[in-house]
C-alpha cells in the first residue's frame, strides 16, 4: 500500500520539492501513546521517527514547535456522487476528498450502493470509474448488498478474491428500495462470515417507519419535523437489538453505522457483552455537533438540510452522552456520512417529509468538531481522539499499519494540528459543494495547519493545495487481524501492544501468555495508577460525567503540552483504541 511514484498533476510535480519532508519539535501522537518526535519523509513513506535525525540536503522543514503530530483522519463512512431519492449528492468525489484533506482527513471509505435487482460488480466498476481519476487522498469501498441470490453470493466472493474489498452494508430501513428482511439478512451475515469480510448494518425498523410515516402524513404532519417522528430513538434501538442477535446467530461479527441516539448505544452495550465475534459502533459528527432541535426551525430550507436516517435526536444530552460512548469505548469510531444535497434537491419534500433526500455534510469538519466537543470538554485526550478518528478504522478495515499511525514504515498521511487555531465554522469559507453548513456558526479550537497527503503537503498554513486524480484506490483485504484475528476486542488470545523505548520509532512488538517480561511487570504498575474515564497525556483526569465542563475553564491543552515530561516513553496496556488508562 505505502509507494509512491513520480507523478505530474495539474503541473505539479510531486516528486521534486515534495518527496522530502521533515516535521520538528511536535509532539507525536498515536492512538497508544504521545511522544516529542521529529518525523522524517521521504517519498510518500515515513522514514524515521524520533530525535537527532540524520537527514538528507533540500528537504523541506516544518516546525511544529507546540502542535500535534498526528495520523491523517479516516472517515468509515461517505457517499459522494451517489443517487437516491431522485437527486444527486452535490459532492463528487473530487469536491469531497478536497474538503476531506481541507479538514485533516487523508483517507475516505465509500459505499457502493446498487439497485435492487443490479449486479454487484457492475455498481462496484461504476463507484471506480467515478472515483478513480478525481480523488485528491486515498480511498475504499464498501459494496452494498440490496437484495439476496445465488449470483449476489458469487460477486460477494468475487469482490473480496479480486477487487479489495472486505466490507458489505445491508439495511434495516428504506423499504422497498435497499430493505432486506431478517431471513436475507441472515444469508448475508453468514456469508461474510465464510468469505471473513465484515458485515455492515444501517440499524433501523423500515416496517415501523414505514407505517409511522403514512399515519403522520395522514394526521397532517408534512414538516421536517415528521421525519424524527416516523422514526424515534426506540425504532433505532430494536434494530441494533436484532442486528446484533441476528449476526450472533449467524456467528459473525458486526458494524453498525451511524448509531445516533442513547437508546441504541445501550442497546449495543449490552450486546456487546454477549456477542460470541466483535461488534463495532459508528457514530457521526453530526450527532455530537448538533441535534434534533432544528427540525422544528419554521423555514423548511433549513429544518431540511439537517434531515439524515437515523435523524439527529431532539434530546439535547445526547451529543455529549455520545462523545462519553466514544471516550469509554462503548463506541468505536467516528464518521461524517457525508452525503449533500443543494437545497433545490430538498425541496423535492416540501408537503411530503418522506421525499426529502437524506444526508448532511461533515467530511470537513468532522475532526475539529470532535477536538471541540470533545478534547476542548475534558472529556476525550488526545489519543483517544487519534483511535476513534483514524487508527480504529485503519484496524477494523485492515489498512493498519500502513494507516492511522505515525510510525516508520507507514505511508506518510499526517496532520499538524494546531490546537490554538480558531476559526469559526461557516458555509462561505468551506470546501464543500453547497452553500449549507450544519455547522455553521460554531466556533472550534484547534484544527489542521498542515495537512500532508502520501507525503504531499496538501494543506500548507491554511492553504489548500489538491490536485484531482492525486489519490489512490485502496484494496481492503478480508480476514482483518482486529475483527477475525487474535487482535480481535474481546478474543482470549488478544495480545498485548507495547512499544520499545523509542516508541513510536519502531513497529509493534507483541507480547503473548508466557513468561513474564518487563512489560508485565510494568502492567502491574500500572494497574494502580487506572483512573476511571480518560486521562490526559500528562496524568490529569479528564472530567466525569456532570462534572463542569473545562471548556469554560483555564484548561489548556497547550499548556499541557508544555509540561509534558517527554523523556520517557510511553507503555499501554490497552487494547487499541480502548479505554484510556494509564502512566504517561
Amino acid at each position: 500500500m505505502a509507494a509512491a511514484g513520480t507523478n505530474s498533476l495539474s503541473g505539479i510535480n510531486i516528486k521534486s520539492s515534495q518527496n522530502r519532508l521533515l516535521i520538528k519539535n511536535g509532539q507525536v501522537v498515536n492512538y497508544d501513546g504521545m511522544e516529542e518526535a521529529d518525523v522524517y519523509i521521504e517519498d510518500g513513506i515515513i522514514k524515521q521517527v524520533g530525535r537527532n535525525l540524520i537527514i538528507p540536503g533540500g528537504t523541506r522543514t516544518i516546525d511544529a514547535t507546540r502542535k500535534l503530530v498526528m495520523p491523517g483522519g479516516i472517515d468509515p463512512h461517505t457517499h459522494f456522487e451517489l443517487e437516491m431519492m431522485g437527486a444527486k449528492v452535490a459532492d463528487d468525489f473530487y469536491k469531497g476528498t478536497r474538503a476531506a484533506v481541507a479538514g485533516g482527513t487523508t483517507t475516505i471509505l465509500d459505499f457502493v450502493l446498487p439497485e435492487k435487482g443490479q449486479s454487484l460488480m457492475e455498481a462496484y466498476n461504476n463507484w471506480r470509474e467515478k472515483a478513480d481519476n478525481k480523488v485528491c487522498c486515498d480511498y475504499g469501498l464498501h459494496v452494498g448488498v440490496t437484495w439476496c441470490s445465488p449470483t449476489v453470493k458469487k460477486e460477494m466472493q468475487q469482490l473480496v478474491a479480486e477487487h479489495g474489498v472486505n466490507s458489505f452494508k445491508v439495511f434495516m430501513a428504506y423499504k422497498d428500495t435497499w430493505m432486506l428482511n431478517d431471513y436475507e439478512l441472515c444469508q448475508v451475515f453468514e456469508t461474510c462470515a465464510e468469505l471473513k469480510a465484515l458485515p455492515q448494518v444501517h440499524a433501523e425498523n423500515g416496517d415501523i417507519i414505514a407505517r409511522n410515516t403514512e399515519k403522520l402524513l395522514a394526521a397532517g404532519i408534512t414538516t421536517p419535523e415528521g421525519h424524527e417522528l416516523s422514526r424515534d430513538e426506540e425504532v433505532e434501538a430494536e434494530a441494533v437489538n436484532r442486528a446484533c442477535v441476528i449476526a450472533n446467530q449467524m456467528n459473525a461479527p458486526l458494524y453498525i453505522v451511524h448509531m445516533m441516539s442513547k437508546s441504541a448505544v445501550d442497546a449495543l452495550r449490552l450486546a456487546r457483552q454477549k456477542q460470541k465475534q466483535p461488534v463495532f459502533g459508528e457514530t457521526l459528527a453530526a450527532t455530537v455537533g448538533t441535534d434534533g432541535t432544528h427540525y422544528k426551525n419554521a423555514c423548511f430550507r433549513h429544518a431540511a438540510a439537517h434531515v439524515l436516517s437515523p435523524p439527529l435526536r431532539p434530546d439535547p444530552y445526547t451529543p455529549e452522552a455520545i462523545i462519553e460512548a466514544l471516550t469509554i469505548d462503548d463506541l468505536q469510531l467516528i464518521a461524517s456520512d457525508n452525503c449533500t444535497f443543494h437545497e433545490k434537491d430538498k425541496e423535492r419534500g416540501k408537503g411530503d417529509f418522506s421525499k426529502i433526500p437524506n444526508g448532511v455534510n461533515g467530511v470537513e469538519d468532522r475532526m475539529a468538531i470532535l477536538w471541540q466537543k470533545a478534547v476542548n470538554t475534558g472529556m476525550m485526550d488526545p489519543c483517544r481522539f487519534v483511535a476513534v478518528t483514524s487508527a480504529n478504522a485503519a484496524r477494523i478495515f485492515n489498512l493498519w499499519p500502513a494507516k492511522g499511525r505515525v510510525a516508520v514504515g507507514s505511508d506518510a498521511d499526517v496532520v499538524v494540528w494546531d490546537p490554538q487555531l480558531e476559526r469559526t465554522i461557516s458555509a462561505a469559507t468551506h470546501h464543500h459543494a453547497l452553500n449549507f453548513n450544519i455547522f455553521e456558526g460554531t466556533r472550534v479550537v484547534g484544527s489542521p495547519q498542515y495537512v500532508i497527503v502520501n507525503g504531499r503537503v496538501c494543506l500548507d498554513d491554511g492553504e489548500l493545495r489538491v490536485a484531482e486524480g492525486q489519490g489512490r484506490f485502496l484494496p481492503t483485504l478480508a480476514n482483518a487481524p482486529y475483527v477475525y484475528g487474535e487482535e480481535a476486542p474481546g478474543t482470549p488470545q488478544h495480545a498485548t501492544v507495547h512499544y520499545a523505548s523509542d516508541s513510536p520509532r519502531q513497529s509493534p512488538h507483541r507480547v503473548t501468555n508466557g513468561t513474564p517480561t518487563e512489560l508485565h511487570l510494568v502492567n502491574k504498575q500500572l494497574d494502580g495508577l487506572s483512573v476511571s474515564g480518560a486521562s490526559t497525556p500528562t496524568g490529569r483526569k479528564m472530567r466525569e460525567p456532570g462534572q463542569r465542563n473545562l471548556q469554560n475553564s483555564t484548561f489548556s491543552i497547550s499548556k499541557e503540552l508544555e509540561g509534558l515530561d517527554t523523556k520517557t516513553s510511553v507503555r499501554v496496556r490497552n487494547p487499541p483504541g480502548g479505554k484510556s488508562s494509564g502512566l504517561w
